[in-house]
């Protein structure tokens, strides 16, 4: 059956307007807040400390030296120069220290899992565990980069993705843990769990700059912001296509700046959580929150994703002047469900332009079919200024809950060209559309011509 074009050309007559601006001056005052880490003067090369960079020889110690000697001196830069620095193990960072990665240099780490060991405290799909360590760690530090042009590569593509097919054991008893509250102490993980490391993840730490560098197939979710605030990432490339290689994931963090990435990753481009169910909904004092990104390339499985663990609830999440370079499943996509309870509320989002996806824009409160006593709060959601070429499905979907409907929803100049479907909008309040149109545009409508034939 062919595909059908539906034209949709609807206007509201409430005064939309004033309601559904982009607010300049709140993204302005998150940026200003956002404090950009400063460094001392000491800088040292990983050569100088015995790496070699011949992409054979156990760097690590080397990169071991230099974190101690900038702790030692408060502080500075640690050079990676043109070569290839395999590692044995993860790097933990230490508070003041700037990793810079020249260009042609690459940092490589083995695959071996008993490398990443002992286990460190950590997060796997909004439950905090003891697992192994991300390869690039960093807990309770204040003021620390990676930047340069350089690569860091996770190697996940061989053992790190053997482990998807055997983690269902370990990623329900995190499930189970999590909603027994048992102390995270206990909630020990790492061999025989097969829960997979991030290739990079901050927690508990403020002050962070993340620029320029590239990711290469990363082991589970590429950059990870764990109860963390003002953070900055910007020039980043991707090319990361292992199972859940989200490119960068929020997880209970404020104050975000995300600009000018160049994502080619096998998942969520963008992913904002706020921790999962009972473990999310204690730490209700923590949504992630204040987060802007612009300027954004996105070519993956999904754009901007809110949830699904959210449970802590996200707010003030402002998305501009974004494109894709390829095909996305969805555009923008907010997924919960009455697992997760919490709430997304004040999401603004203008000057998307989408290619080929399955659906456009994506607003739903049954993710995955899941839970009946804790249905999110999904209200307040701005959208205008976005195009897209083609829709495999659905153009606009959004989808509440019964008992918890989606409210306060302004769509304003959506243009699709082509889609199969429309929109389907169900369990929701207060719902505004104006200038959407989907599939060719209606103009003046045409003329009945009458033809009279006398015998």
């Amino acid at each position: 059956m062919k595909n059908l074009l539906f034209l949709l050309l609807l206007h509201s007559f409430g005064a939309l307007g004033q309601n559904n601006t982009f607010p300049a001056d709140s993204v302005e005052a998150i940026i200003k807040r956002i404090q950009l880490p400063q460094f001392f003067a000491y800088k040292i090369l990983v050569t100088k400390l015995g790496a070699k960079g011949d992409s054979i020889t156990n760097d690590k110690p080397a990169f071991d030296k230099a974190m101690a000697l900038c702790q030692k001196n408060k502080g500075g830069t640690i050079i990676v120069p043109k070569g290839v620095y395999t590692l044995n193990g993860p790097i933990h960072f230490v508070s003041n220290v700037n990793l810079q990665i020249e260009k042609g240099a690459k940092i490589r780490f083995s695959d071996k899992p008993n490398y990443y060991l002992p286990m460190v405290l950590t997060s796997w799909e909004g439950t905090m565990i003891y697992n192994y360590s991300p390869l690039i760690y960093a807990n309770n530090c204040t003021n620390i980069a990676i930047t340069g042009e350089g690569t860091i590569d996770g190697e996940g593509s061989k053992v790190w993705n053997s482990f998807k097919a055997k983690e269902k054991a370990g990623k329900m008893r995190t499930r189970e843990m999590n909603h027994k509250s048992t102390p995270i102490e206990e909630r020990k993980f790492g061999e025989g769990y097969y829960l997979r490391p991030q290739l990079i993840q901050f927690l508990n730490c403020k002050n962070i700059l993340v620029e320029n560098v590239k990711i290469e197939d990363s082991p589970f979710w590429c950059v990870h912001f764990l109860k963390s605030e003002g953070i900055t990432i910007r020039g980043l490339k991707y090319s990361a296509f292992n199972y859940n290689n989200d490119g960068i994931d929020l997880e209970y963090t404020k104050d975000v700046l995300i600009e000018n990435i160049d994502f080619d990753n096998a998942d969520d481009n963008i992913a904002i959580k706020a921790g999962r169910d009972h473990e999310g909904r204690a730490n209700a004092a923590f949504p992630s929150q204040d987060i802007v990104i612009r300027n954004c390339r996105f070519k993956g499985l999904h754009g901007v994703v809110l949830g699904s663990e959210m449970s802590a609830g996200i707010k003030n999440v402002y998305v501009e002047n974004c494109k894709t370079t390829g095909y996305l499943k969805r555009g923008i996509y907010f997924k919960t469900n009455a697992d997760r309870g919490g709430f997304i509320k004040n999401i603004f989002v203008k000057n998307v332009q989408l290619d080929e996806v399955e659906d456009c824009i994506y607003i739903t409160a049954n993710y995955m079919g899941e839970g009946s006593e804790f249905p999110s709060d999904v209200s307040d959601i701005y959208l205008s200024n976005i195009t897209c070429n083609k829709v495999r499905e659905t153009a606009i979907v959004i989808q509440g809950y019964p008992q918890k409907k989606v409210r306060n929803v302004f769509l304003n100049n959506i243009e699709v060209k082509s889609a199969k479907n429309g929109m389907t909008i169900q369990n929701t309040e207060n719902v505004t559309v104006n200038d959407v149109i989907v599939g060719q545009k209606a103009t003046v409508p045409t003329s009945v011509t009458h033809s009279i034939q006398h015998q």
